[in-house]
This record gives C-alpha cells, structure tokens and sequence, in this order.
C-alpha cells in the first residue's frame, strides 16, 4: 500500500470524511534537509464533520492523532486544510 494510501485510510477510518484529498509534494522538497531521511511531504485537505466546533489547533491534533506513527515513520511534514461539514470545501 502507498503512504498516499496509508494516510487516505487512517484519516478516513478514524475522521469519517466527507472530502479527502491527499496530495505527495515530496518532489518539491527534493535537496531540503528534511527530505534526506526518506519521509515525504504531504498535503491534506479534509471535511469532516468531527471538526464542528473545534478549533483549529485542535483539529491538525486529530489529524496527526489518526495518522499516529506514520508522523515519525514517514510524513516529514504535513500541511493540513481541516474544515467542518458547514464551513465546506472553499478557501475563508
């Protein structure tokens, strides 16, 4: 299974998402520092209805709670877009 795979499952087991997109944008990092170890860069946008009335700190928490060991295992970094049912898909 791909870490794109991986992480589309955990998130998608544990938030129930609506709307899930995971993008690698490990080749756009490629020479950074941070790349050399083999964990990639991702990006993540997520609709979730577990996200209404958290903020977002604490949703980026349950995103890297649900992706548990992968953070150390395989995601470098991860960018998070984490919105709630009503507040949709669109930028704000």
């Amino acid at each position: 299974m791909s870490r794109i795979q991986r992480i589309r499952t955990a998130l998608e087991v544990a938030l129930l998402p609506s709307l899930l997109e995971v993008s690698d944008d490990s080749h756009l990092h490629v020479g950074h520092a941070g790349a050399q170890d083999g964990r990639g860069h991702f990006s993540v946008l997520i609709v979730s209805e577990a996200f209404v009335g958290m903020p977002s700190l604490a949703r980026h928490r349950a995103v890297y709670a649900a992706l548990g060991d992968m953070m150390t295992t395989d995601i470098h970094a991860l960018s998070i877009e984490a919105r709630s049912l009503d507040e949709g898909a669109g930028q704000g």
